[in-house]
């Protein structure tokens, strides 16, 4: 979108870190701000700070676990400003980091229901009403470094990341036309997600919003803010490359095992 003067924003986790950031960045655009999150003392903080920005916000309480919750908040915004324009599917945890052979399943979808399920939660219930309205609409999801590459020790959380790349791609696969989507990327950034004394080191949240909205501006699917990360990103590739190279080389005629390829004839044909 490249003009989010009056748009409507709704963005989960948004009273504190990179949900607060955006929420502050947005509203600086002259954005109308929502922002959802489970601590009502804290969403009571960060709209006080808002409104003396001069920013027009609000906040209801709201747990992305519970599809009942986000069918409350879409409601409620819809009510107060007629619409909404923007999601940032922002609501995730840090999660007990645990060896994956000691962590309990009762543990692991605890990360899992909020940083992945949470997200398609929010995908379902704000996008079915973004597709009956038909207007110009965004959907951004908070991902990060570990949608790429194993950046902590955690394998729920990055699971979960993971997961966050590939349900990202296809929302943008099914969205119609009117619907920009993106993944948020975030590097090593200060928030609440794990130890201050360790988390203090991280880009502050404001920089890393301000480096984000120039992006979404662009339209840009992939929303980036660490370069860094670029390193990693590429002895990744360079690996499943030299793997691909090396046992399953290129050939002539080899489309004919290549799945999308496959898919695209057959919704061509189908079309004919």
């Amino acid at each position: 979108m490249k003009d989010f003067k009056e748009k409507v924003v709704v963005i989960t986790g948004g009273a504190t870190g990179i949900g607060f950031g955006l929420a502050k960045r947005f509203g600086q655009e002259g954005a109308i701000v929502r922002i959802a999150g489970l601590r009502e003392n804290r969403l009571q903080e960060a709209v006080q700070i808002l409104e003396k920005q001069g920013v027009t916000a609000s906040y209801q309480i709201c747990d992305v676990c519970k599809e009942e919750d986000l069918i409350a908040l879409e409601k409620a915004t819809r009510t107060l400003y007629g619409s909404v324009d923007v999601l940032v599917n922002n609501a995730g945890i840090g999660g007990v980091r645990k060896s994956i052979f000691d962590i309990s399943q009762s543990e692991i979808m605890d990360t899992l229901n909020v940083n992945y399920l949470g997200v398609w939660n929010g995908i379902r219930v704000f996008g079915k009403q973004m597709n009956v309205a038909g207007t110009p609409c965004a959907i951004y999801n908070v991902g990060s470094e570990n949608s790429f590459f194993n950046a902590v020790i955690n394998a729920p959380y990055v699971s979960g990341k993971y997961a966050i790349l590939g349900l990202t791609k296809a929302l943008r696969d099914e969205s119609p036309d009117f619907m920009e989507v993106g993944i948020i990327i975030p590097g090593f950034v200060f928030t609440e997600i794990g130890p201050e004394k360790f988390m203090k080191g991280g880009m502050s949240p404001d920089e890393f919003a301000d480096r984000l909205l120039p992006q979404m501006k662009a339209g840009q699917f992939y929303l980036v803010g660490h370069s860094y990360n670029i390193v990693r990103i590429t002895e990744e590739y360079e690996e499943v490359k030299a793997a691909f190279e090396k046992y399953a080389p290129r050939y002539e005629g080899d489309e004919k095992y290549d799945i999308k390829t496959l898919n695209e004839r057959f919704i061509n044909k189908k079309k004919t």
